[in-house]
């Protein structure tokens, strides 16, 4: 410390910009906003974060920012801030220099909240936060600490993966690595506990593209769940917008190893998308604690009542609202934004409660400040932006109303999708367009279908695994008396409520949670897989498990049987034959129309009779049964031009019995090869109909089938075969792109029971070894689709 400290009350007058504390070799210059301050002090702490040595008041006041200069101070720096001004809650002020506050830009924090009275402004005890608080609540605060930005990225390269080839992954940090047998104790639950290889591995195995992980923004632990003896799990509860979460970090170097992830992760070809929370902070409403911007700026960082400024516009449901029509505030955003995405080196960001950061005070404006600084920065408008396009204000819902750029989570799909496989009546109308990738909704100022974020679950809500076996939610565990989370969940327990050992039962749920990660795989659009669902993981009908720091939200990785064992293999197969076809994943929109040019319709639905759909059939509520055919010959993009894609056909059967689908005739082909059917998870030998022959269709199921081109070598085919066969073969799934040399004309679609699935290398903490692998593979390109010269 004493180093640290060298000469450090030397002070200067330093620069407004940039915000925060920067190390530029020499010294540290700290830069604080706030528009209403009367003064500004920097506190400096010993090594411990104990001892406060020193209060430094910030010498200088350029365009409402604080600065000052300290040559020779150095990163490991343990410091806060003391904010003077009026204290007039009427007016919207809230500054009290007894409070230490973090600095918004902190890059690292130190140390945890320990909740005491003394952290809020006014006096607690009393519960009129017109009062005035004169606690010191240094003792119980984490202090800000100055780094040194400096890593070595080496070969670090964005996987830049496209658009259409995307399939998210959403997990949590601790959650997924904290029970892993293959992470070391000291690494579980921790940035370091992801970048272990064998984590790594298997999620790269199951072919997803990109790991979405819940908030890792430093926040803080609210204090009536402590007090509850519970924890906030999920994280939404930002109290750092640059820090990364200490607690989850098992080094002394949270951004070290925070990087060392990313790093690994990358290597790996799996782009890293961090879920982060800007609509609210931790401080709460006016009775909340004074931690950082309540203290710094009230008026400013935050949305007041225009008339009654003691009180907080709460449009996220959590007290407050972060004010983003405010350009300091919006700076601050945008500012962590680019610092994720270029010091961090992540790939994208999911933003929750999304519709916030569109309002103005007159409501959501897709062309507001926030949105528009997205879309003109040349940093962020190059990165994935997902949108939870709703939150808890009036016109709060916006989905489909981002501008072009965004994607965002489509809700309209999961709940469809539940509500078809669970059998409700008249669901085909709304289906239909679901599949599509929401066109209804999505298609305009040329969006594309990618823009469609389908979901089945997620962290919020059930696990795929408690959809189909709970009809209620049993959230006692929350000490919310089960009033906690949402009672509409769409699900079914298919008999019996929670774990049964009824083999028709468990038979049936297995099937429907192949039918819904099927029907989430092969729909057009932007997949997102729940980190768990492919393994059958419970939270055992909790659907609101946010305060579960515990076994009940960890992923129980000692648990798998059997049949989560197939349903990871079922996962990997359908992830295989999505990236091979790309008519699964096309950048137009499908919209049935007949081209006579090309004498084509993209998409036709069909009746179980083999016919196309009419208006009648769509009106009867008692259809059940709907097949989806995808013919390959449409016109794949801006060029007219007939494409060169596979025709498939998907028939989907929410019906409880047998429905006989009777297989469209089709130019180009008269065989139809099974790709894919829900009730034969792991078939023998690949089935091949002709065309016009009825194929019988198991109550409750899904098929996919491609057609047989006449005398024609099937590119999509033998790439289907190729990645099939990989999936098989090696527990790191790789994709390839093969060429007419490298096809070989005897080849079919089959796939043989691997000797290890992906949950036996997790048990035994093992993977094959890079040669292994590659000795069974033969060499593919690595990029590009069918060549226009080869027919499907």
């Amino acid at each position: 410390m004493a180093n640290i400290l060298k000469q450090a009350t030397r002070l200067g007058e330093g620069l407004p910009f940039p915000l925060g504390a920067t190390w530029d070799g020499l010294g540290v210059n700290f830069a604080l906003f706030s528009a209403n301050a009367t003064k500004v002090e920097l506190c400096l702490f010993d090594e411990s974060g104990e001892e406060e040595l020193e209060r430094i008041e910030l010498p200088e006041f350029t365009n409402e920012i604080w600065h000052g200069y300290l040559p020779d101070a150095r990163p490991g720096l343990l410091y806060g801030y003391r904010v003077h001004g009026p204290y007039e809650p009427e007016n919207g002020h809230r500054f009290n220099a007894n409070k230490l506050l973090l600095d918004p830009y902190a890059k690292e924090l130190v140390g945890e909240i320990r909740w005491n009275p003394a952290h809020f402004g006014y006096v607690m005890e009393s519960g009129d936060d017109l009062t005035f608080d004169e606690r010191d609540s240094a003792p119980f605060m984490p202090k800000c600490k100055v780094i040194d930005p400096a890593f070595t990225w080496g070969r670090d390269l964005k996987p830049g993966t496209a658009w259409d080839r995307t399939i998210f992954y959403e997990t949590h940090v601790k959650g997924f690595t904290k029970l892993h047998p293959a992470v070391p104790d000291s690494l579980r639950g921790t940035y370091g506990g992801m970048a272990v290889k064998e984590v790594v591995d298997y999620i790269k195995s199951l072919g997803v593209t990109s790991v979405e992980l819940l908030p890792v923004h430093a926040f803080v632990q609210d204090q009536h769940l402590v007090d509850k003896g519970l924890a906030n799990y999920w994280g939404y509860n930002s109290i750092g917008f640059f820090a990364p979460e200490p607690r989850y970090a098992a080094s002394g170097n949270t951004i070290k190893e925070f990087k060392e992830m990313v790093a690994h992760l990358h290597n790996a070809g799996l782009e890293v998308i961090l879920d982060v929370v800007y609509n609210h902070t931790a401080e709460g409403n006016e009775r909340g604690p004074t931690l950082s911007f309540k203290g710094i700026d009230n008026a400013s960082y935050y949305r007041l009542l225009p008339d009654q400024k003691r009180y907080y516009i709460n449009e996220t449901g959590t007290g407050n609202t972060v004010n983003l029509s405010h350009p300091r505030v919006l700076q601050m955003v945008t500012d962590s934004l680019r610092y994720w995405a270029t010091e961090m080196h992540v790939d994208g960001f999911r933003f929750d409660l999304a519709t916030i950061l569109g309002r103005e005070p007159y409501g959501f404006d897709e062309g507001g400040g926030f949105l528009d600084s997205c879309l003109q920065d040349p940093i962020l408008n190059s990165v994935k932006l997902i949108a939870e396009p709703w939150d808890c204000g009036p016109g709060g819902y916006q989905v489909g109303n981002f501008p072009p750029g965004w994607a965002e989570w489509n809700d309209k799909f999961r709940d469809t999708v539940r509500a078809f496989w669970k059998g409700d009546e008249g669901k085909l109308p709304e289906v239909a367009p679901r599949l599509c990738g929401s066109g209804d909704v999505f298609n305009k100022r040329g969006r594309k279908p990618w823009a469609s974020v389908n979901f089945i679950t997620a962290h919020d809500g059930y696990t795929l695994n408690d959809l189909v076996s709970y009809n209620d939610k049993h959230n006692e565990a929350n000490g919310e008396d089960n009033n906690d989370g949402h009672s509409h969940n769409l699900s079914w327990n298919h008999g019996a409520e929670g774990p049964t050992d009824d083999p028709e039962i468990r038979s049936l749920r297995e099937r429907q949670k192949r039918n819904l990660l099927a029907t989430l795989l092969l729909s057009q659009g932007s997949p997102m897989l729940l980190a768990g669902d492919e393994l059958g993981n419970t939270q055992h009908g909790n659907n609101n498990a946010y305060c579960q720091d515990n076994e009940t939200a960890w992923l129980n990785w000692d648990d798998i049987d059997e049949d989560g064992q197939s349903l990871i293999e079922f996962v990997r197969r359908v992830i295989a034959i999505r990236q091979s076809f790309p008519m699964l994943r096309r950048g137009r929109f499908l919209s049935g129309e007949y081209n006579a040019e090309f004498d084509v319709k993209d998409v036709t639905w069909l009746t179980p009779a083999g016919d196309e759909m009419e208006e009648g059939h769509w009106h009867d509520g008692n259809a059940r049964c709907l097949g989806m055919l995808l013919d390959g010959r449409a016109q794949a993009s801006g060029i007219k031009r007939p494409a060169m894609d596979a025709t498939l056909l998907l028939v989907i059967n929410s019906h409880h019995d047998v429905v006989e689908f009777t297989l469209p005739e089709v130019t180009g082909g008269s065989v139809w090869r099974c790709l894919l059917d829900t009730n034969l998870p792991d078939p023998d030998e690949v089935p091949r109909v002709k065309t016009g022959e009825g194929y019988m269709v198991t109550g409750r199921s899904l098929l996919l089938l491609a057609l047989e081109p006449d005398g024609k070598t099937s590119f999509a085919l033998r790439r289907a075969a190729r990645a099939l066969r990989n999936v098989a073969e090696s527990p790191t799934l790789s994709f390839g792109e093969e060429t007419a040399e490298t096809a070989k004309p005897s080849e079919i679609v089959e796939t043989a029971k691997p000797a290890e699935s992906p949950a036996e290398i997790v048990k035994a903490g093992k993977t094959k070894e890079p040669a292994e692998a590659e000795a069974a593979a033969e060499p593919v390109p690595a990029t590009g689709d069918a060549p226009a010269k080869t027919s499907s």
